[in-house]
């Protein structure tokens, strides 16, 4: 371990705002002094509370989160914000627009707010989002919440890396609750409809109170929750959200749910960095010579593909 990695992870520890946002751009860009100080700072992570927000683009998640921010620093907690965002068509970054949105708690010492990019990855969320909210969680921010673009399997995959998961709907669900028969149901642990002052809340959210009643729910039922996050913080229902946010909270730790929420995000973080480095493993391989000519027998229909792929396995792993 180098160093440069040794230092930013003494900083992050001590709370330096400009080293934890270095080092999550030193994780996007996949560098390897991100990865050793990650590895010094992982026993200091895991004890953050995670909060997944997802849902379909126009649902109102980033003023929804803008108000959350507000409610958690209401109760003295410090809060990381962590915005998945589209990727620019040109940089392959993210293009900000939460940030912006958010810019209320630009000078507020006890937020952390911070964009990335979904860079194409599945369900728009980025390998390296999980590794930030580790940054977040040694940097001392007792909540983090990760906002996704809430398009594909994000669903699913916010799921994997939080502790609790909230899906945020509009009131004039359309695809919306397409997404839910679909079968997501059974991933949030909360449901927002938000805008409820447009017409159409109360009849969406019966919708979705209908449908969990036919989900069979061993010991957390997900309640449903209306807010306005264009109104005021007291008026929003963003309030009556974090409560219940917290609510689950304590049940996760009082029914030992939370260790089998971690051991299963363990398993998932590392079966997804494994695949990661198989890959980018497999592409260098395929540029080396020998492998090279075996291509050229299999084209040439003398050595077959399975034994190829056997092959160049083991050279991956010997």
């Amino acid at each position: 371990m180098n160093a440069g990695s040794m230092d930013y992870a003494a900083r992050v520890r001590a709370g330096d705002r400009r080293a934890a946002a270095r080092l999550i751009s030193l994780i996007e860009n996949q560098s390897p002094e991100a990865a050793d100080a990650l590895a010094e700072l992982y026993p200091d992570t895991g004890k953050a509370y995670l909060v997944g927000i997802t849902g379909p683009p126009g649902a109102g998640k980033s003023s929804l989160v803008d108000h959350l921010v507000s409610a958690i620093r209401r109760d003295g907690m410090t809060v990381g914000v962590i915005a998945v965002d589209p990727a620019s068509p040109f940089t392959g970054g993210a293009i900000l627009g939460d940030r912006i949105r958010m810019k209320s708690h630009a000078g507020d010492p006890g937020v952390f707010i911070r964009s990335m990019s979904s860079r194409g990855q599945l369900g728009g969320i980025a390998l390296a989002t999980k590794a930030a909210t580790e940054v977040l969680d040694a940097y001392g921010c007792q909540v983090v919440l990760v906002e996704t673009v809430g398009v594909g399997q994000s669903e699913v995959a916010i799921a994997r890396a939080t502790d609790s998961t909230i899906l945020v709907l509009p009131p004039n669900l359309g695809d919306g609750i397409q997404a839910i028969k679909a079968g997501i149901m059974e991933v949030p642990d909360l449901f927002v409809v938000n805008k409820a002052d447009l017409a159409g809340a109360n009849r969406a959210a019966a919708e979705i109170l209908g449908m969990l009643e036919l989900e069979e729910h061993e010991a957390w039922a997900p309640p449903v929750v209306l807010t306005k996050s264009l109104l005021e913080l007291d008026e929003s229902g963003v309030l009556e959200l974090w409560e219940h946010l917290k609510v689950h909270r304590d049940f996760l730790n009082r029914t030992g749910t939370i260790a089998e929420k971690r051991a299963y995000q363990a398993r998932e973080e590392v079966s997804s960095l494994a695949t990661d480095l198989l890959q980018r493993a497999l592409k260098r391989a395929m540029d080396r010579p020998d492998v090279q000519a075996l291509l050229a027998e299999v084209q040439g229909r003398r050595v077959p593909p399975r034994q190829a792929a056997e092959h160049l396995l083991g050279l991956l792993t010997p």
